[in-house]
């Protein structure tokens, strides 16, 4: 017996602001049948120089409020700096709900480079997780993994992607570190551990003092969601849900705009 359309829940996906929308962009295509709600903690951004326990007590209450209102089928924590902390936290006081979270792609890194050298670049949060430490033991022991912190270039991003003009001096200060030269060999992966960076994935390209892969995970999130998702034969895409959810509950008009290209309506 096929279910019907509008019982198909939605899909929710969730980061520290608009970031996330790389990973949404992604799911999209590979989850047609399905309706979307994309939460921003706007009201809590940026998320890199939070003290880990009270961000572990707001991510759980807001998921608390989030699965009572929405009652999603699945949920995508599209933030790095958020899952690395909390995913094993959300998993244990909502053993009901299914989790795909999003880490550093130090695996896949450390598989593709050639020359041993991978860079890490992401919030200072990320950066000094034992999660992402032990990522690097169990997956890239035989490589030289350089993890670079950078307190602004979430809120950088964020200006990027509303249109906002941000200047070359300003990234490159950003992302120079994750350039090293060791002997004759040189980084050759840069791992983009936050969802906000692909956005700026082009400006990164062309400041770059060599050419780098910029390993974005955003794919490799929506296939892991899209096989804990049940596809539903026939079903038709919903016409109730594919909305942004604000924490501030005052998204400005830039903000506004955006989420419509990505054909959101906001709340």
């Amino acid at each position: 017996m096929t279910t019907a359309t509008n019982e198909l829940k939605p899909v929710l996906v969730f980061d520290s602001g608009i970031g996330g929308l790389t990973v949404l962009r992604e799911a999209r295509v590979l989850m047609p049948e399905r309706g979307f709600i994309y939460v921003a903690d706007d009201a809590g951004f940026p998320y890199g120089g939070w003290e880990e326990q009270a961000l572990k007590e707001r991510v759980i209450e807001l998921f608390a409020r989030l699965l009572k209102e929405h009652d999603p089928e699945v949920c995508i924590i599209a933030c790095n700096t958020a899952f690395t902390l909390v995913g094993a936290d959300l998993r244990a006081a909502f053993p009901q709900m299914t989790f795909v979270g999003t880490v550093p792609a130090i695996k896949p890194a450390a598989e593709r480079t050639r020359t041993g050298l991978v860079s890490v670049l992401a919030t200072p949060g990320t950066v000094k997780r034992a999660y992402t430490r032990d990522l690097i033991q169990s997956f890239a022991q035989q490589c030289h993994v350089r993890l670079v912190g950078s307190e602004n270039l979430a809120r950088m991003a964020e200006a990027y992607i509303r249109g906002e003009t941000v200047s070359d001096e300003a990234v490159l200060t950003e992302i120079d570190a994750c350039f090293v030269e060791q002997d004759s060999r040189k980084t050759d992966i840069v791992v983009l551990a936050c969802t906000h960076y692909p956005f700026m994935a082009n400006v990164f390209r062309r400041l770059a003092p060599w050419p780098v892969d910029w390993l974005d995970p955003a794919e490799a999130i929506a296939r892991r969601a899209r096989s804990l998702v049940p596809q539903v034969a026939d079903a038709v895409h919903p016409d109730n849900f594919d909305y942004a959810v604000f924490t501030s509950g005052n998204p400005d008009f830039p903000t506004k705009r955006l989420m419509q290209g990505f054909g959101l309506s906001t709340r």
